[in-house]
């Protein structure tokens, strides 16, 4: 079976070297144009289309891949993955592959659909999440289900850590359903609408610190937005990352953000219930500092305030794709 492959992330390349192990005919890849990076700027291509141009696979990189349907169509392809692609379908691109375009996308659907899933899940508290294979239809992740594969979330996790375990399982996925898929024994599930739920693109502002808010869904924060944007606040008129946190007793009355306790164990931050016990964190123009390096440093003291966020700038719910158009990037 011929397939083209769609992918931007980091770590797209796990499924599409994962198609080809497994002896699949991966006759193009699709990818994000070259973006600028660093100080100067230098135009770079994403380590997908490294992976494809070391593969020897050709590469193509639309920029509006809805004006390239009939480009795609002459590729001669069976069908199209995408995994973490980052645009959106339209009628026409799918109408390209005579056996189907099939999105990895790193949740369980319903649950989760849209850009930010593996955030989504931290931020929610899952305690559990997944990989679903779907073939994509017009419509944001609403397509049929192909194969489901749930793992447990753990407390420790990152957006990082859980996307890296996410896209590995997902190689093996897109493996076993495409194989279902050649052989003719695929068979599909329809999504149950009641279920469904959503969430949108991250953004900077959505990684504020809020601690006005409970403890336990601050330190989700900061692990959902770990390793970017990073959860942040302000000390001083300073800007401060949250790289590591943990919910921690109540530390007597005091406002919202300010430092009830600072020792080598932690920076301990009144929440709206509970502290905030921060392990790790970084000033602005600095180093990653323990929250021992930062006490010792006096960068921190009781007494200190943290800003918060103003409530209700937080957030991944997002509306569904426009009509006519279907997700392409569902990892």
């Amino acid at each position: 079976m011929r397939i083209v492959f769609a992918g931007s992330d980091i770590r797209s390349p796990i499924p599409f070297r994962a198609l080809r192990e497994a002896g699949f005919c991966v006759v193009a890849v699709v990818t994000q144009p070259d973006k600028p990076v660093g100080r100067k700027q230098v135009l770079t291509p994403n380590p997908v289309k490294c992976a494809a141009l070391e593969a020897g696979v050709p590469v193509y990189t639309f920029a509006k891949i809805r004006e390239h349907a009939a480009e795609l169509a002459a590729l001669g392809a069976d069908c199209m993955v995408t995994c973490a692609y980052g645009q959106l379908l339209t009628e026409e691109v799918l109408a390209a592959f005579p056996r189907g375009v099939f999105n990895v996308h790193t949740s369980l659907l319903p649950r989760w659909r849209g850009a930010s899933p593996v955030q989504s899940a931290i931020l929610a508290g899952d305690a559990e999440t997944g990989v679903t294979v779907m073939r994509t239809e017009l419509g944001l992740d609403t397509g049929d289900v192909l194969l489901r594969v749930r793992i447990p979330v753990s407390e420790e996790d990152t957006a990082g850590t859980l996307a890296d375990k996410l896209f590995a399982l997902g190689a093996d996925c897109i493996v076993a359903a495409l194989s279902e898929v050649e052989a003719g024994t695929a068979r599909y599930e329809k999504q149950n609408e009641a279920e469904a739920t959503f969430c949108k693109k991250i953004k900077k502002e959505d990684a504020a610190v809020d601690f006005s808010a409970p403890a336990q869904e601050i330190c989700r924060l900061v692990r959902a937005m770990a390793p970017e944007p990073l959860a942040h606040t302000r000390l001083g008129g300073v800007a401060v990352n949250v790289l590591a946190a943990y919910p921690a007793a109540s530390a007597g009355a005091g406002a919202c953000g300010s430092v009830a306790r600072a020792d080598k164990t932690g920076i301990y931050v009144r929440a709206g219930d509970g502290c905030v016990c921060i392990r790790r964190l970084q000033f602005a123009g600095g180093k990653p500092l323990s929250a021992a390096d930062a006490v010792n440093g006096r960068k921190v003291s009781v007494g200190d305030v943290f800003e918060s966020a103003p409530q209700g700038t937080r957030g991944c719910a997002a509306p569904s794709a426009q009509k006519g158009e279907a997700g392409g990037g569902g990892a």
